[in-house]
């Protein structure tokens, strides 16, 4: 699809969105993949709205990772999804896009929308715009499945001290959060409902749709959403543009 290419960045593939008519001041969706690793890349209705608002995107490619501040030897032996990001995919972009926070936005589905949330809870200041659909926050309970986690953690508690909801800081939060679920997606609505709570009891704003409800945990569900999630990812970024002018 026109658009997009991929290319590597520190030796590991990104798959990268130019619109026909970028917008000014430029403004960049830093997009994180679940775990059947599909990026935005050829995607019809997110390249749709990326060319419409006129967002550049990037799609690092992160393995079976969960985009945790962990090391995940499926992605690297030494260095750890959060520090691919921050220490190579960031500057990327700014080198070559003249990009940097708070003009950039994370958004994920599944695996990835539970990253995206580790990076904005993590990071407010250089991720105040977010969006997660079907987050899978609950980490912990996919330990003993035969999949990377097991190398990760040496037990479930292990997990559960990384998992998103305890890095919500009470003081300090991305300005813009949204969060989608479908009701009938049994993998990701109980994680999430009990980030509402901690949300919630803390104060913190966000906005959410859980009532939508179009194929529970896949990419049906993520396409419909297309339209709304990447408007208030737009509306985010010209708020934050506003806010620092």
């Amino acid at each position: 699809m026109s658009g997009w290419k991929t290319l590597e960045i520190a030796g590991k593939a990104a798959d990268i969105f130019e619109p026909s008519r970028p917008s000014d001041p430029a403004r960049v969706v830093l997009f994180l993949h679940g775990h059947g690793l599909q990026t935005l890349a050829g995607n019809a209705a997110y390249s749709a709205e990326l060319e419409r608002i006129g967002l550049r995107a990037i799609c690092p490619h992160g393995k079976r990772s969960w985009w945790l501040p962990v090391v995940c030897p499926e992605f690297d032996a030494e260095l750890s999804p959060i520090g691919h990001l921050r220490s190579n995919v960031l500057p990327w972009i700014e080198t070559t896009w003249n990009v940097k926070p708070p003009a950039l936005a994370a958004f994920g589905v599944s695996m990835g929308g539970q990253g995206a949330l580790q990076l904005a809870y993590r990071h407010p200041n250089e991720f105040p715009v977010i969006a997660a659909l079907s987050p899978v926050i609950d980490i912990q309970e996919w330990l003993g499945q035969g999949l990377p986690l097991d190398e990760m953690f040496a037990d479930q508690e292990a997990a559960r001290q990384q998992t998103a909801t305890l890095q919500v800081q009470g003081l300090n939060w991305p300005r813009h959060q949204f969060l989608a679920c479908d009701p009938t997606d049994r993998d990701a609505l109980p994680g999430v409902e009990k980030l509402v709570s901690k949300l919630n009891s803390s104060g913190v704003p966000f906005e959410r749709d859980f009532t939508t409800s179009h194929g529970g945990h896949s990419w049906e569900y993520f396409n419909h959403l297309a339209p709304s999630v990447m408007q208030f990812l737009a509306n985010g970024l010209d708020a934050e543009f506003r806010r620092v002018a």
